[in-house]
């Protein structure tokens, strides 16, 4: 769980109609966003619920699950003003704009796309496109991202980050992709404005917990 001054900012906006500006700040000021795979729309909200009563309000459903529009779109609905609902695994600008219109706030994806990023622009959403070279870097960054993933984050380590930040200290940069409770700190402490933890935080035996 998180310290409690976190979690207090994390649900101080209840109720109030927030900016894409206060949205990514509270992404950052958490420093998580848990990644969420799931074959059962219904299930997942009791997954998002239980991780905003933790203090994690950022949730990202992955477009590759089955049913992953209807789970956003509940899942939007059910946590209005409680959580920021994004959408990953985004490869193109008509699923972005199936997800922003199904409720996500946010859209992630594995690869640069400059058309995802322009959509997300005009929607006024966040937009996380996946980078992996200090070139793809920078040219998400330039490209209008308000984050860059880092993807596979594993294969460069959380030194990567340290290096990069060092001649692009503009980039927001977030890893995805091995990132779990031990090496999390790590990587924040390197630069990453907040990570992307998938199975290792969203576990049925933990959320239950």
């Amino acid at each position: 769980m998180l310290p409690k001054r976190q979690r207090l900012a994390c649900i101080k906006w209840e109720g109030i109609k927030v900016t894409k500006e206060e949205q990514l700040r509270q992404l950052v000021d958490t420093g998580i966003v848990a990644v969420i795979r799931t074959q059962d729309s219904d299930e997942l909200v009791s997954i998002c619920e239980a991780l905003v009563e933790g203090g994690i309000v950022g949730v990202e459903i992955t477009m590759t699950s089955p049913g992953a529009t209807e789970a956003i779109y509940k899942a939007s609905k059910v946590l209005q003003g409680k959580a920021i609902i994004g959408a990953g695994s985004v490869l193109d600008p008509e699923t972005a704009r199936i997800a922003m219109l199904a409720g996500a706030d946010f859209i992630v994806s594995p690869i640069l796309n400059k058309e995802v990023i322009a959509t997300c622009k005009r929607y006024g959403k966040i937009v996380i496109p996946g980078a992996f070279t200090p070139t793809e870097i920078l040219a998400a960054w330039e490209a209008g991202a308000d984050v860059v993933k880092v993807f596979p984050a594993t294969k460069l380590g959380p030194s990567f980050f340290k290096d990069v930040r060092g001649p692009l200290p503009q980039v927001k940069l977030t890893p995805t992709g091995g990132v779990d409770i031990h090496n999390l700190g790590d990587f924040l402490k390197a630069g990453a404005v907040f990570v992307g933890v998938g199975s290792a935080l969203v576990n049925k035996g933990i959320v239950a917990a």
